[in-house]
This record gives C-alpha cells, sequence and structure tokens, in this order.
C-alpha cells in the first residue's frame, strides 16, 4: 500500500483526495502538510514539511504557491517524489521546480484531468492542420473564488497551440486595452469568474466562414483529486527523477 502525504490537506481539494484515498486499497493516507495545522483527522498534520520524520511514497500538493520552497527542500531532502497540482506559479518558481525534478521525480500540471489532457494532444493536431489559417481564441470560466487569471490550464492549452501552429505567435489577455485589427499570431486568452463554476475550457479556431471549437467541462472537483491520486501511483514507481505530467498518463 502506497504512503501518500497530502499537502494542503485541510482545503477543499485536500478533503477530496483523502475522500478518494478513504476509498482506494492501494493508498493510505499517512500525514498531512497544511499552516493550519489539525483538525481533528484521522492522520497527523504539520504546520512544516521540515516536521515529519516518517516514511512516505509520494505527496500530493494542492495548496498554495507559498508552500514551495518547503516542499522542495522536503523531497529533495528525503528522496520522496512530488505531485505538484497547484497553479499560480512564478516564473523563478518555475524554476526551482525543474532544479529539483534534476534530483527527484517531479510530476508537475497545471491540471489533474485526465479529459484535459486529451484535450491539449486535440488542440495539438487542430493547430497544427488548421494554426496557419484559423484565429485561436480560448475561453475559460471558473468560480469567483479562484485566485489566478487566466488560469493555468488555459496557459497549457495556449502552450499546446503555440507549439503546433506553425508560425510566431502572440499571447493576448482580453481586449479592452487594444484598438486595432487582430493580429495573425495573435492567440487570444479570456477569463471568466463567477458563481461556483468548477471549470470550463473552451478553444475556439475561426477560419474564413468556418468555425470550430473543443470544450472541456469540469463538473466536479473529484475529476482533479483522481488524476493527481493516479499521478501519485504513477511516480510512487519512478526511479530516475525528472519532470513528468499527465502525458505519462494518457499514452
Amino acid at each position: 500500500m502506497l504512503k501518500i502525504i497530502i499537502s494542503g490537506c485541510n482545503g477543499h481539494m485536500g478533503r477530496v483526495v483523502e475522500s478518494l484515498c478513504a476509498n482506494d486499497p492501494a493508498v493510505e493516507v499517512c500525514a498531512g502538510f497544511d499552516v493550519l495545522g489539525t483538525c481533528d483527522r484521522e492522520f497527523p498534520v504539520y504546520t512544516s514539511p521540515a516536521q515529519f520524520t516518517g516514511q512516505a511514497d509520494a505527496v500530493i500538493d494542492f495548496s498554495s504557491p507559498a508552500a514551495l520552497d518547503g516542499l522542495l527542500e522536503f523531497a529533495q531532502a528525503q528522496k520522496v517524489p512530488l505531485v505538484l497540482a497547484t497553479t499560480g506559479y512564478t516564473p523563478e518558481q518555475e524554476a526551482q521546480v525543474g532544479a529539483a525534478a534534476r534530483s527527484v521525480p517531479v510530476f508537475r500540471s497545471a491540471n489533474m484531468s485526465l479529459g484535459i489532457n486529451v484535450l491539449l494532444e486535440l488542440v495539438k493536431k487542430a493547430a497544427s492542420v488548421l494554426g496557419d489559417s484559423y484565429d485561436i481564441e480560448i475561453v475559460e470560466r471558473h468560480h469567483r473564488r479562484k485566485v489566478d487569471a487566466p488560469s493555468g490550464t488555459a496557459l497549457m492549452i495556449a502552450d499546446a497551440a503555440a507549439q503546433s501552429c506553425g508560425h510566431e505567435t502572440e499571447y493576448v489577455y482580453e481586449r479592452h486595452a487594444t484598438r486595432h485589427p487582430r493580429d495573425k499570431k495573435e492567440i487570444g486568452i479570456s477569463a471568466v469568474r463567477g458563481g461556483t463554476i468548477v471549470g470550463e475550457h473552451e478553444i475556439i479556431f475561426a477560419g474564413h466562414d468556418e468555425i470550430m471549437e473543443i470544450k472541456h467541462t469540469a463538473l466536479s472537483r473529484e475529476i482533479f483529486a483522481q488524476g493527481a491520486v493516479e499521478a501519485a501511483k504513477f511516480i510512487a514507481g519512478v526511479d530516475k527523477p525528472g519532470l513528468y505530467d499527465m502525458s505519462y498518463l494518457v499514452k
């Protein structure tokens, strides 16, 4: 049985991960990390990863970018693989993750949904075929409490399209400050925040007299938690340090 630590265990996603693990005979939550400390949980909760002295096979992180330094230090010191599902990292923090992955396996994805990662492959294919003559726009919608915008997933989609469209690209966020016709190289990204929307991502390929749309809708946060648990099972069995992502699970 795999021993899992949940970082951000007192948050909503942390509790969803805990619930899934409780019903999965292949995994056990052996500890939690959370700045709020213990909240009458079935496992010990530590306010800092450095306080944990037990054995674990992987850490699933659904916390905040502020927790990254402690997690990376812990993972490298204890040689425990990481599953990083937190979004909103700065470019400097992304570089830190890449550096840590040289000494310990790190599974990193802005979206742990298997469906989203199949969608990325569809976007790459569509962009490679249509991207030279079609305009690409991305619209993402999330609940009112989401802090970062655009979403990490929207940026993943934009990157997938940019890598495959065959020409130079430039990301344009919203359009309220622009007063000129759309340039061919633009990939537009728009963010909507409101209500309890779990997550929607729509990619529009707009050509001459033709429009193609690819869309993914998340109906619950459980899909992200389930993807993270599957990622933990995968990364716990990886011996070689490196940076891994959902493409390893959707092959």
